[in-house]
């Protein structure tokens, strides 16, 4: 076995997760981990990064490198925790943090015309700097080699899901709630089949959003505020008929589309002001613990109504099904119980039945993408992100 260490911040910025793992072809144990909040400053500015504004390439610029410091940062202390040295791992595999993701070509420019606007991802912490910093090589730049190809370079997480959590005899699909909700559908290894996957839509994002701007908190714990409301099956209702919903994979998404914005314009129907956002009493009986309830039924069922959907189609035999949730979302009590109560006729539960923390699969993803590379596996699956043909991910950036 070999280690490697995976780097991770989400679309929920709620820190930089660093996990250490032991990694073969067929097997990812993780070791340990560790977590790191990004400053205040950098966190207000990469949120401001996240959408049009002025000095952008100058923030761009310098969050790169701060991003990488904090990057570096977490693994050495990662180390620390753990005796260890750089001469200890073969290599980190780093996602970066996203700020911009629109492989679909979607944003318009002034110094280019529409039919010269590509698609693509941005994601920063220069690789250099971590690479000198710790002094361990370090992989990095993962999802441009898909978007070359012509694929949406997201999602990437079913071909380490496939490689690490696919079932000798069952069939599954593995949830990740982040800030988006993506979801891989996994046949039983001896079908040799590769993995479907994609981004369903919001995971936590607006949850997190919203009680932010109503109780100043972070998250809501365990859904506590949202199971305290009743979701507004109008509001809902209108929500799922959203465009995206509607699309077939593959696809992607972020948090330029679904982000508090994106809400407001349905709640202005709600409430009094134009936006939603003053912090006030709805009107029509809609109160802000109820819009949480909605936003955390809009999560709940669009997941629900997808593996119903598409599950099925990868397990033709009609055989019993598993749904494994990971992410963030997989310790809110009020989302998990929804999930069950949606999917029935599946066994739900989370990644610890498959000997992972839920928090460190995304971390560990990272890793196997760096032992991908490191092998010459390749790292993407057409099937899932629309590219022309599978490769091998991500660029070296060798220790200074």
């Amino acid at each position: 076995m070999a280690k490697y260490i995976g780097l991770m911040s989400g679309t929920s910025m709620d820190g930089v997760d660093a996990v250490l793992c032991d990694i073969t072809q067929t097997f990812c144990t993780t070791l340990a981990a560790h977590s790191t909040p990004y400053s205040n400053e950098l966190l207000s500015a990469l949120n401001a990064l996240c959408t049009e504004g002025p000095d952008e390439l100058n923030s761009l610029a310098i969050a790169d490198r701060l991003v990488a410091e904090t990057f570096a940062r977490v693994t050495l202390e990662l180390l620390e925790r753990n005796d260890l040295t750089a001469s200890d791992i073969t290599a980190i595999g780093s996602h970066g943090q996203t700020v911009r993701h629109h492989p679909n070509a979607d944003v318009l420019s002034a110094h280019f015309t529409k039919s010269s606007v590509r698609g693509f991802t941005c994601q920063i912490g220069d690789p250099n700097t971590i690479a000198t910093l710790t002094g361990i090589d370090v992989i990095a730049d993962f999802r441009r080699k898909d978007i070359a190809l012509g694929g949406q370079g997201a999602p990437l997480v079913p071909a380490f899901h496939n490689a690490i959590f696919a079932s000798s005899e069952t069939y599954r699909a593995l949830v990740n709630i982040g800030g988006i909700a993506n979801v891989s559908l996994l046949s039983p290894r001896h079908e040799g089949l590769a993995p479907r996957g994609f981004d369903i839509g919001p995971g936590n994002r607006l949850m997190d959003q919203w009680i932010s701007l109503y109780l100043n908190e972070s998250f809501d714990r365990d859904g506590a505020w949202a199971a305290s409301g009743s979701p507004h099956s109008g509001l809902l209702q209108q929500l799922l008929l959203d465009d995206y919903f509607q699309l077939p994979a593959p696809k992607s998404t972020g948090r330029e589309y679904f982000n508090i914005d994106w809400l407001s314009n349905t709640l202005a129907d709600y409430f009094p002001s134009s936006t939603a956002l003053d912090g006030e009493e709805a009107s029509n009986n809609l109160a802000p613990k109820d819009v949480q309830a909605t936003l955390l039924a809009l999560t709940g069922e669009t997941i629900a109504r997808d593996i119903k959907t598409y599950l099925p189609q990868v397990n033709k035999c009609g055989e019993a099904s598993e749904v494994i949730i990971c992410g963030g979302g997989a310790f809110n009590k009020a989302l998990l119980a929804y999930l069950v109560d949606a999917l029935d006729n599946y066994k739900v539960s989370d990644s610890f039945t498959l000997g992972m923390h839920p928090q460190h699969v995304e971390g560990a993803a990272f890793a196997w993408f760096a032992h991908a590379y490191v092998n010459d596996i390749p790292g993407n699956v057409p099937e899932v992100t629309g590219a022309s043909k599978a490769t091998v991910l991500g660029a070296l950036f060798k220790k200074a």
